[in-house]
């Protein structure tokens, strides 16, 4: 179907016009906010572009065929890293093409697996997902979270391990949570919420998360409430008990930076009232282990690339703190306490690196990597002597290894049988400058045998926010898009947490126009390098990452053949206002701000539709039961940008159902959607995809 062709859906404007700060600013689409669920019109405007969207895709030539290859590469065994609880081990396997994974136990490393829960039982289409467990200090119970349709909104329940038999325990209006078992295998400790009014879950703002107790064998009303402010509804809560059993920690927290109250009680004194260790926001504080009443944390504290430090809470006060590992050159992410040693991971150029210290701080070794690439895993409870990583980068297949703590040795336990030739694959790391003169790390992967003749088919990535890392990583979809022929391009942009959080306030607030300049500052380095022309490039992006393709789709339509914002937060005025949005006003601001307001305007990709402009082809993806980006962000910029866009390129919005942001989606519905992905760029690239041999 040409794209002149399409007849768009009629979208019903509104007059609806807010006032922010003396400012006017209209919102016609305000009623696509309304929950799909509950309002006929918004369910009959979903079904309407469905119609639109796939009837174009349907006609594509090259669906079916992309589809067919994209389930032939992903149809392999996948393995995750091993963890040890109650003296067995346990592990997620996929036999290749099941919606969800299975956790199997083993009584040893080379024993017989055995299925602990298989979550493809619970639904016929592969939308009800496990969500997390956590396994009582004896192994003989383990608690599990179950969310449906890609909620964030988990119900757990209670398992006997050796019966396998399901307990009449269940909790419910959990999200946001960690579980923590009391030492003596009667309990744990979780966070929850209020229960929402009738046909709210969905879309209210999460306010006042409280801690409870639950004792195993009893109904949640029964649950001992531990601790809650309500002075301050917008506080979470993650409760940890000590490995020693001996404390509870409280880590508070408003929004998505790492920025940390801390409380403590100690358990032995069942009456006492948590103990104030950490009293402000200022800074990250979290919690690595213990060892007695000296409590270790990964802190920012006069280390913007963080640094391990020593507390004791008998005298807590900052200038008793000890450094145990100083801040280096890399940005540290995350510390370990496995085996009485303590095991840092650390980024150098968004590449991993991984340093195991005493428990005095003295470095001990470093671990050693198959080459450049991305090492997740190193769990494990100080008592163990082994723990479990994977190691995989752009064109490596993940591997399972065990590491000995004692020795260092690593040993391979599983390896992934993907159908290529990793040698076949090129993959480099350039750094380029953005508009500011900011140096700024790209990785670039292609097939070997890619002509880079300056016309290339491109995919540029980016995300660009919250202090996440983008890391070389396995993706059966990217493989699929260099085996094309199409090369592919990762920046580190700011906003990230590649550099530490001095990189990752450069890209917040009134900042925030620097990541969009650096990802822009990346497609026009792709093209001055001849590796694409704009006609050529596409960009992608999901959540913050669909923000950032909205974004500079809006301010450059010129730089880009077509564009992929998945999930993403769109009106920059009104994201604050439902479920988990006002976390978020830690790294956007927020429009309540006069100065801030201005910022968020200045970018907001719904707001900066221009009527009669020639937009690139974009394939708007979301799902209508995501209750973390509510869909009316992608449903309203979709609505605004056809009734703008003046060319003959397809702009169109798929909308998954009974999916949510991402997590726990099914196999099957994941390859459909990738499959469209690629066939719309295929198409509106103007590609010629190399066969695959």
């Amino acid at each position: 179907m040409p794209a002149a062709d399409i007849d768009y859906v009629k979208t019903r404007r509104t007059d609806h016009v807010d006032t922010h700060h003396g400012t006017k600013v209209p919102d016609p689409y305000r009623w696509l906010e309304d929950d799909v669920r509950k309002s006929k019109d918004v369910a009959g405007w979903v079904e309407a572009q469905n119609q639109v969207t796939f009837g174009y895709l349907e006609k594509l030539p090259q669906r079916e065929t992309v589809r067919k290859r994209i389930e032939e590469l992903w149809n392999y065994e996948k393995f995750g890293t091993p963890f040890k609880r109650g003296g067995r081990y346990y592990f997620y396997k996929n036999n290749g093409l099941q919606n969800q994974s299975v956790l199997h136990s083993l009584d040893s490393l080379d024993g017989k697996p055995k299925v602990l829960i298989d979550p493809n039982t619970w639904s016929k289409d592969g939308t009800v997902a496990l969500a997390g467990t956590s396994f009582s200090d004896d192994g003989r119970y383990m608690a599990y979270g179950v969310a449906e349709a890609g909620s964030d909104w988990r119900t757990w329940h209670v398992m006997d391990v050796d019966s396998r038999r399901k307990l009449d325990d269940e909790l419910k209006w959990i999200k946001f949570s960690s579980i923590s078992w009391t030492n003596d295998n009667r309990g744990f400790f979780y966070s929850r919420f209020d229960e929402p009014a009738e046909g709210a879950k969905f879309q209210d703002l999460n306010l006042n998360q409280k801690v409870y107790y639950h004792r195993v064998g009893t109904p949640q009303s029964d649950d001992v409430l531990v601790y809650k402010r309500p002075d301050h509804p917008d506080w979470g809560f993650s409760a940890e008990v000590t490995e020693d059993g001996r404390y509870l920690v409280l880590t508070v927290w408003k929004g998505t930076d790492d920025k940390y109250r801390v409380l403590y009680k100690d358990l032995a004194e069942p009456y006492g009232m948590p103990i104030d260790l950490v009293t402000s926001f200022d800074h990250e504080y979290s919690f690595v282990g213990n060892d007695g009443p000296v409590f270790f944390f990964k802190t920012d504290l006069k280390a913007p690339r963080r640094q391990l430090v020593a507390v004791d809470i008998r005298h807590p006060e900052p200038k008793h703190h000890r450094v145990l590992i100083a801040q280096r050159d890399e940005t540290l992410t995350g510390v370990g306490l496995v085996g009485n040693l303590f095991v840092a991971h650390y980024l150098k150029d968004a590449r991993t690196q991984i340093r195991i210290h005493s428990m005095d701080g003295q470095f001990v070794r470093e671990a050693e990597f198959p080459g450049i690439g991305t090492a997740s895993g190193f769990g494990g409870r100080q008592s163990d002597t082994e723990t479990f990583y994977s190691f995989a980068s752009f064109a490596t297949p993940p591997s399972i290894f065990r590491y000995d703590m004692v020795t260092g040795q690593s040993t391979l336990w599983r390896q992934a049988k993907v159908k290529f030739q990793p040698d076949d694959y090129v993959v480099k790391q350039v750094f380029y400058s953005s508009k500011d003169g900011t140096k700024v790390p790209m990785f670039i992967a292609h097939h070997k045998d890619t002509k880079l003749d300056g016309k290339r088919p491109t995919l540029l990535y980016g995300y660009g926010g919250f202090n996440i890392s983008l890391t070389p990583r396995f993706s059966i979809s990217r493989l699929q898009w260099m085996e094309m022929g199409g090369v592919f391009a990762m920046p580190n942009l700011r906003g990230g947490g590649e550099y530490g959080e001095k990189w990752h306030r450069g890209g917040t607030k009134l900042n925030k126009q620097n990541v969009f300049d650096d990802f822009i500052a990346a497609a026009e380095y792709l093209i001055a390098e001849k590796f694409t022309t704009s006609d050529k490039l596409a960009v992608m992006g999901g959540s913050n990452g669909g923000l950032l393709v909205g974004a500079v789709m809006t301010q450059r339509p010129d730089l880009f053949g077509a564009c992929l914002p998945a999930v993403g937060v769109m009106d920059m005025l009104r994201f604050h206002k439902f479920t988990a949005g006002r976390y978020w006003v830690d790294d956007y601001g927020s429009a309540e701000s006069p100065e801030e307001f201005q910022a968020l305007l200045s970018y907001s990709p719904y707001h900066n539709l221009k009527p009669g402009t020639k937009y690139p082809a974009t394939l708007v993806t979301t799902a209508d039961t995501d209750d973390r980006v509510v869909p009316g962000h992608s449903f309203k910029f979709a609505a605004q940008l056809q009734h703008c866009h003046k060319g003959q390129t397809p702009v169109l919005i798929r909308i998954e159902t009974r999916a949510g942001h991402g997590a726990g989606k099914p196999t099957a519905k994941i390859i459909e959607e990738v499959a469209d992905k690629w066939a719309f760029l295929i198409k509106n690239l103007g590609m010629k995809p190399r066969k695959a041999k």
